[in-house]
């Protein structure tokens, strides 16, 4: 019997795989999350109040609402491989025009103009699953691009201000520090293949957006997609922005309160795979999904009274399931009847839009009700988690591994 050549196809699908979980993770999740934890410093330095800050880490929210949107059209009209070049180069440029912010209004120009970019990038990057591992594969791939933001997140969080700040020489060369890194990643994405050689799905499909728009507006399924997006950007967005802040402001160190938001994201990391891998042995996404909310809303809301060790079981609580659950989410989109890899883009970017305007609103208004009492912020952001659940209602299984 003649030994099996080794398949190319394959060795290439985990090497495209490998560069979509580094763009996760250094575009897309660190000179994002970097700013939470640089509040401090930049709030200093700046002069700004708390709902300031809310408000600046709301704009990059509002901004990725349309830029999700378009970016993930982009993707599936003229192809992977121009769309995340491009936006990973350009998110590099304005990520580190950021640095050069002298008052509040410049920091929410630079930061509403950076907060175009990285957004366009996900939905390409979960369609780029959808082509390279389709099928059964889908949930795993889903699952480690996912590990990769949640690397992104527990590192931006992990080092920006305490390692990376008193090294460069504060919070403006850490974010030229991440834009120079943006740029270096588009580089390797303007030579990636986009599709293997017997894929269906091609660089460019010749359909229009207006069309393409059209036909995933009509889906009933998304729009209950976009129901739970909308609550999960509300609660996540307004938890991840406040809680160095709330830590300090209880007198806790700063190492301390980064150190909660970076266990965040680390059990976050550990936990994204077995999840995926879970609702594939389920066969059910929605249970995952289900159980996955109520853990969330628990969480944030117990969050409001939790003192000492129990702040850390709620941290654990909601970040043990925070990129699991986008994993699981994405691939049930994908997997919808009428989306698929063909449409994965513009679906995705459709319902990331919903999580942008949650992730907008919610920082400075929940930040506001710190005035009247510091844990009431928390009891607002777990009710806006409730959407999660009526978005479910909505939505139902595809069976796993087939579109």
């Amino acid at each position: 019997m003649k030994p099996v050549p080794p398949n190319p196809g394959k060795s290439y699908a985990w090497y495209v795989l490998g560069l979509a979980t580094l763009t996760h993770a250094l575009v897309v999740a660190m000179p994002v999350m970097c700013m939470p934890v640089l509040f401090k410093e930049i709030s200093e330095d700046l002069g700004l109040s708390l709902v300031e800050v809310g408000t600046v880490w709301g704009m990059v929210s509002i901004a990725g609402m349309f830029t999700g949107l378009v970016g993930g059209s982009l993707g599936d009209r003229f192809g992977i491989r121009r769309t995340v070049s491009i936006s990973c180069l350009l998110a590099g440029v304005t990520g580190a025009a950021r640095g050069l912010s002298g008052d509040f209004v410049t920091l929410i120009v630079t930061s509403f103009v950076f907060g175009l970019l990285p957004p366009a990038v996900p939905p390409n990057i979960h369609k780029t699953c959808g082509i390279w591992f389709p099928g059964k594969q889908l949930g795993m791939a889903n699952g480690v691009v996912s590990a990769g933001m949640a690397l992104g997140f527990m590192l931006g969080s992990l080092i920006s201000a305490t390692v990376l700040s008193p090294w460069l020489g504060g919070w403006r060369n850490v974010l030229f520090f991440y834009g120079v890194i943006s740029v270096a990643v588009s580089i390797p994405w303007w030579v990636v293949r986009s599709a293997p050689d017997d894929s269906s799905v091609h660089e460019s499909s010749h359909i229009s957006l207006r069309r393409t728009l059209s036909h995933i507006g009509s889906l009933r399924s998304v729009w209950g997609f976009g129901l739970i997006m909308l609550g999960t950007g509300s609660c996540i967005q307004g938890l991840l922005g406040y809680l160095p802040l709330y830590l300090r402001a209880l007198g806790w160190t700063g190492d301390v309160a980064d150190g909660a938001l970076a266990t965040f994201h680390g059990v976050s990391l550990l936990s994204t795979i077995p999840l995926a891998l879970l609702s594939d042995r389920l066969g059910s996404r929605k249970v995952v999904l289900t159980v996955a909310a109520v853990m969330t809303t628990t969480g944030i809301a117990f969050l409001s009274v939790a003192d000492g060790i129990m702040i850390w079981v709620s941290v654990l609580l909601v970040g043990i399931v925070r990129d699991g659950f986008m994993a699981v989410f994405m691939t049930m989109v994908i997997e919808t009847r009428g989306i698929g890899a063909r449409y994965a883009g513009t679906a995705a970017g459709m319902v990331v839009a919903l999580y942008r305007l949650g992730g907008f609103l919610s920082p400075p208004l929940g930040n506001s009700l710190a005035a009247i009492d510091k844990g009431l912020p928390f009891v607002f952001w777990a009710a806006l988690a409730t959407l999660i659940f009526l978005g479910l209602h909505f939505v139902k299984d595809e069976k796993p591994g087939e579109s």
